[in-house]
């Protein structure tokens, strides 16, 4: 298991176990918030891991459901553990949600039509795309976000107990020069030497593949190690991220991935890929 508990995932794991109480009783949202008087959105909001839980809710929470003493103080942990500073919140980063998920995770398979996965850039290249995406943003928060960038790298990929992370990148993302030349040449050298560690899989779609079977330029599956946590499936856009749990969404994902994993190129193969370039830019 990856080397810390997040807050986020326990506030999911929670929300997944008052689900469970409420339907085994075939009560609805509003139902339950009537008989806690409290509002069906707070139901929700706890439902969903989007807030913390107080001891009084689990209280009341536990008397409604007439709960015995090892499931209260299972809830009881479970709200405790939810509450927990985690390591990147001194950083501020817009995406926590994604971190608190991400850093617990087992398994973490990423696909990506248009830019390197963030657990795999050097730090050159990842200031190139996040100036090209948000420009207005200031050099300091830009630096900002390298840094959460690059402690995300230290703190899962090169954890004591790390999630196995595969990456599936179109062609493209080797060709296209992000930064100059230079910073391009260094990220395909650390492409090369990160696709070497035992918990990591590169792996690249070959333009003579065809057509890609995936329209989205971006998504995520997050698996983790406890059997109730159902996958995760992050979708980045340009306007907000989606996350999606439900079962019919993660198969789609689950088979979007194995037919993108079936069109890549074997990791060696893809290193061969990698090397011709950076052969091909030295002379």
């Amino acid at each position: 298991m990856p080397g810390t508990s997040s807050p986020t995932v326990r506030r999911r794991e929670l929300g997944i176990q008052l689900r469970a109480l409420r339907t085994r009783r075939g009560w609805t949202v509003e139902q339950v918030a009537e008989r806690l008087l409290v509002s069906p959105s707070k139901i929700s909001r706890l439902e969903t891991g989007q807030r913390g839980v107080s001891a009084r809710d689990i209280r009341d929470i536990s008397d409604l459901y007439e709960l015995g003493d090892d499931d209260r103080k299972r809830l009881a942990d479970l709200a405790r553990a939810g509450k927990q500073h985690p390591w990147w919140q001194p950083l501020s980063l817009p995406y926590s949600t994604y971190i608190g998920l991400e850093a617990d995770a087992t398994s973490i398979r990423d696909y990506g039509l248009g830019v390197m996965p963030g657990l795999l850039q050097t730090p050159d290249y990842a200031r190139a795309v996040l100036q090209a995406i948000v420009p207005h943003r200031t050099p300091d928060e830009v630096e900002h976000l390298i840094e959460g960038r690059v402690a995300r790298q230290r703190r899962v990929l090169a954890a004591e107990s790390p999630p196995q992370f595969r990456a599936i990148l179109d062609a493209s993302v080797l060709h296209r020069v992000v930064g100059s030349r230079a910073v391009m040449q260094a990220q395909l050298e650390r492409l090369i030497e990160m696709s070497r560690l035992p918990n990591v899989t590169v792996k690249v779609v070959p333009y003579e593949a065809g057509p890609l079977p995936v329209p989205n330029n971006k998504f995520i599956i997050l698996s983790f190690s406890d059997a109730v946590l159902p996958d995760v499936v992050f979708v980045e856009g340009l306007t907000g991220d989606l996350y999606m749990d439900r079962k019919d969404d993660i198969d789609t994902y689950n088979s979007a991935f194995q037919a993108l994993d079936e069109l890549a190129a074997s990791p060696d193969q893809t290193r061969g890929m990698i090397r011709t370039i950076l052969t091909e830019a030295d002379g």
